[in-house]
């Protein structure tokens, strides 16, 4: 892949992330200052390597799962050179308006447990998707509306599909217990509900209750991945930062 298809292609990503509609060559024409003719071109190569689809005839483009997981192994390879240049949860910690809601939300809380429910609420109103948390024994669980209201999940199979997998979410994390500090999993890689279109970004943390303690959201494979992962790995550091001791 060349640099200029990997960059046609996240921003195919981004666009996508933002828009809930198919890519087409205009926009992106305009984005890199060149022929719609020659972004057409670099689109087919893209297609024909799996990493984007067009949905139907005449519509733009949207990205696959095997394109996700491109840009997402991107986005956690700079997590990795971030975290080992700068000190604790500097790097999401940034000044926004997001982090700094993020924060307040769960330092104004004196109990492991509220601080744990506080930080996926925040999670849920400020990504739209549905939010999780493991309590000890239990998965706390907020957003249902949240994650259905959005377009992907108009069909009833995906919202089935979404279901099944939430079935399974408990016994699944406590069996592969996920070792990276942020761990996705998009579209068909999720362990059950393949076909729910959706993907799990998952962070682990330290609490009272267990040394794998994990939050995370629930989302269309539509997400703006940098974003979100940094929110819920910021949410994890936060929680261990506060929790970990009381």
């Amino acid at each position: 892949m060349t640099d200029r298809q990997r960059e046609i292609l996240y921003a195919i990503i981004e666009e996508y992330a933002e828009l809930a509609t198919p890519v087409g060559s205009v926009t992106l024409a305009k984005l890199f200052d060149c022929s719609s003719a020659t972004i057409r071109a670099e689109m087919g190569k893209l297609e024909q390597m799996g990493y984007i689809m067009q949905p139907h005839t005449s519509a733009g483009r949207i990205p696959t799962d095997a394109g996700y997981r491109l840009y997402v192994n991107s986005l956690q390879e700079n997590f990795g050179r971030e975290a080992e240049e700068s000190s604790e949860y500097e790097v999401e910690a940034k000044t926004d308006r997001t982090t700094k809601a993020l924060t307040t939300r769960i330092q104004a809380q004196t109990r492991a447990d509220y601080a744990i429910r506080s930080a996926v609420d925040s999670l849920v109103e400020l990504t739209g998707n549905l939010g999780l948390a493991t309590i000890g024994d239990q998965v706390y669980i907020s957003g249902f509306g949240d994650l259905f209201s959005q377009p992907e999940f108009i069909q009833n199979a995906r919202v089935q599909a979404v279901g099944k997998l939430l079935d399974n979410i408990k016994p699944w994390l406590q069996e592969v217990q996920p070792n990276e500090a942020i761990n996705v999993y998009i579209g068909s890689e999720n362990p059950v509900g393949k076909a729910s279109d959706v993907s799990l970004i998952v962070s682990r943390f330290r609490s009272p209750y267990s040394d794998r303690s994990y939050i995370g959201v629930l989302g269309p494979t539509r997400q703006s991945y940098k974003r979100v992962m940094s929110l819920v790995r910021h949410a994890g550091l936060m929680l261990e930062d506060i929790i970990y001791d009381e």
